[in-house]
């Protein structure tokens, strides 16, 4: 059971990055998945996260409108569409099952930087 995140680099202020989330060993539309990102030194921050049944939950106005979260069952893939970056979307962004405890078996993290 493995998720790993991919996509990220560097990019400047104002550009577009997508990043990818692919599962091994089991099926992604069978759990609710989503994103969250941290910074070193501040506490993690919850981005967005896709139910089983496909709907689709952003967690934070200033996300809404940027970045969009998208499934590809086929792919057994996860995806983070981001535009319109700020150097503040500077973190590690994660992929990672969403339960009732929160979230769990994160893979491994791939790191947005944005800056000039």
């Amino acid at each position: 059971v493995q998720l790993q995140a991919s996509g990220g680099g560097l990019v400047q202020p104002g550009r577009s990055l997508r990043l990818s989330c692919a599962a091994s060993g089991f099926t992604l539309d069978n759990y609710s998945i989503g994103w969250f990102r941290r910074v070193p030194g501040k506490e993690r921050e919850a981005i967005s996260c896709i139910s089983s049944s496909g709907e689709s939950l952003t967690y934070k106005d200033s996300f809404q409108g940027r970045f969009t979260t998208s499934r590809d069952n086929a792919k057994n893939t996860l995806y983070l569409q981001m535009k319109s970056l700020k150097p503040e979307d500077t973190a590690v962004y994660y992929c990672a099952k969403w339960g009732a405890s929160g979230w769990y078996d994160r893979g491994q993290g791939t790191q947005v930087t944005v800056s000039s």
